[in-house]
Formats: structure tokens, sequence, C-alpha cells
């Protein structure tokens, strides 16, 4: 059973991935840790967590802790996600895992000089109907992939969210706009290589509210469209010469929608609907985790969402914001 350690008590961890865990076969919550000392203690009371601790520093120095969940403001991502692995701990930190490609090279670092395990959660990554979608594509069930067309979208003017909050990391792209690139470059396997975009920023804000792109993938294109000011709205579809599928909940399966994949031939004769009833991607995620751990796999080889994957996006979502600057075509 891997021991983790939960980073902070931050809603998405409150919410999702302590009950994954909790819920999960090959793993235990041993500790939660907050810089408000009564805030880790009323939420360990809460899930039973047998541990807490008032620092962060702490509970990396415990030996009761194989593993951290960090949910921690996008912008503290890359510093305690090194800090955590340079204390010989596995680390599974919130998308985005930096606002920078190039930092990622210094998480990559402590990853192997530690020989710990190190990835960002992308729990979409481990939802089977992505990986039906990949399978689809890969076989053939659309002849050849010609354009993909994808949309997140919700509505937040929260001042004090951090999504609205630039210095901490807040923003479409950073917060949404990570997932449609991921799910592209998952399902086809392929990298990006230029892009070009419209970003417009909240002038009180200062964060980026809405970005529409397209991303050139040498034999087809990603067009998307994210936005933190607009009304709820998430979709994805690959369309092919032969087909189209579309996935009906693509981010946030099992709470905006059920999760199920359509499939259409060319002439619209023929659909197949595949559902994935019950699944948590949470919960598939930490689980994935924690095998990966128990196997030695400690750069994500096989099935954990990689650092070097992670690279690869990021590298994706800082061109979109150049080109959204220059109003040029720019390289990935």
């Amino acid at each position: 059973m891997l021991r983790w350690g939960i980073l902070s008590t931050a809603k998405i961890g409150r919410e999702q991935l302590i009950p994954a865990i909790l819920n999960a076969d090959n793993g235990i919550i041993t500790a939660i840790a907050s810089r408000d000392e009564g805030r880790a203690k009323a939420v360990a009371t809460r899930f039973a967590i047998p541990n807490s601790f008032g620092s962060y520093e702490a509970m990396l120095e415990s030996d009761l802790v194989d593993a951290v969940y960090i949910p921690l403001p996008t912008s503290q991502h890359v510093e305690w996600a090194i800090k955590a692995a340079n204390a010989g701990k596995h680390v599974l930190c919130e998308k985005p895992i930096s606002l920078h490609a190039d930092q990622i090279d210094d998480i990559i670092k402590a990853r192997d000089a530690n020989n710990v395990l190190v990835s960002e959660a992308f729990m979409v990554t481990y939802h089977p109907q992505w990986h039906k979608v990949r399978s689809l594509i890969a076989e053939g069930a659309i002849g050849t992939l010609r354009h993909v067309q994808a949309a997140f979208t919700y509505y937040n003017m929260d001042a004090d969210n951090m999504r609205n909050i630039a210095s901490l990391g807040g923003g479409a792209l950073p917060d949404i706009g990570v997932y449609p690139t991921v799910g592209t470059r998952f399902a086809t396997g392929a990298e990006p290589v230029r892009v070009s975009a419209k970003v417009e920023r909240d002038p009180t804000f200062g964060t980026d509210i809405f970005t529409s792109c397209r991303a050139d993938f040498g034999s087809f294109e990603m067009t998307m469209y994210v936005s933190t000011q607009m009304a709820l709205r998430q979709e994805i579809s690959f369309h092919g010469d032969k087909g189209w599928v579309e996935v009906s909940a693509p981010f946030n399966a099992g709470l905006y929608d059920a999760d199920y994949v359509t499939w259409n031939n060319a002439d619209h004769s023929e659909q197949r609907k595949y559902s994935f009833p019950g699944v948590n991607q949470y919960q598939m995620q930490v689980e994935a985790f924690a095998r990966a751990v128990a196997s030695d796999d400690l750069k994500g080889e096989e099935e954990i969402f990689s650092l070097e994957s992670s690279k690869n996006n990021q590298k994706l979502i800082d061109a979109i914001f150049r080109a959204g600057e220059s109003g040029n075509w720019e390289d990935v």
C-alpha cells in the first residue's frame, strides 16, 4: 500500500483526490499538511487521516509518507515538486505542473537525482474513454484524421478565486487549455509543429479569459477555444475522411455528463456508442501511480503521464501565449 501525504487542504484534494485514494485498492493516506495547523487537523479528522502537520516541510521530513499529492496554487508547483522529490518522496502534482516548459527540466533533474516518480495529474489519460478514442483512431475507424475540434469553458468572476489571480498562475489556458492539448496529443500520439492564436485578457484580473487557437500537427490540425467567462461547455471531436469520434464529457467525466464515446461513419448510416459507467478517473490515476511505484517505473514510461510529456504539452501552451501576443504563427 502506497502511503500518501496530501500537501495542502485545497478543494480539489478534499473533493476528488482524497476520496479517490481512500477508495483505491493500493494506497492509504497517512498524513496531510497545511500552513494552518487547524485546517490540517480539521481535514484529517473529516477523512480519518491519522497524522496532520502544520507545515509542508514537516510532512516532507516524515518517514510516514512515501508519496505526496500537491494541489497548491499553480505558481508553487515547481518549487514544491522539487522539494518533495529532494525529500525522497514520489510526487503527483496538479496541473499545470509549471507555467513555463523550461522549468520542467529542473523537476526532471530532481526526479532522476532522487530516483522517484514525479507525474502531472492529468486524470483524463487514465479514463478508458480516452483509451477507446486512441484505439479507434489507431485502428483506422475514422480513416485519415484531418481535424480535431475542442471547447472547454466555464463562468467565474470571483476575484478571490485563484483562477482569476495572475500571480498564482490563474487564467483559462493554464487551468483548462491544457486539457484539449493533452487530449489531442494522447489520442493521436502526435506533437504540434506551430500554432496561431487569439488571447484576450480581463482588464481587472490580468488573466487570459478567452483563447482560441489553431495548432498545426502536420497531418492534421486542432482548433480549440477555452474561456473562464463563458457558459459551461466542453466537447472534443476527431474528424477523419471515413468517420468521426466525439467524446461527450471529455474532461470532467462523471461530473459533467455520462461517460461515452460516439463513433459515426462517413455518411452517418452507422453509429456506435461506447459507454463507461461507474468510472472514477481520479481513482484510476492514483491506482496507476501506485502500480508504477511498485513496479519501479519511475519515469512513467508505461502507464503514467511522464514529465517529458508534460514538457511537450507546456511547450504548446507557451507557444499559444506567444502567438496571442505576436499575432503570427509561432513554432512550438
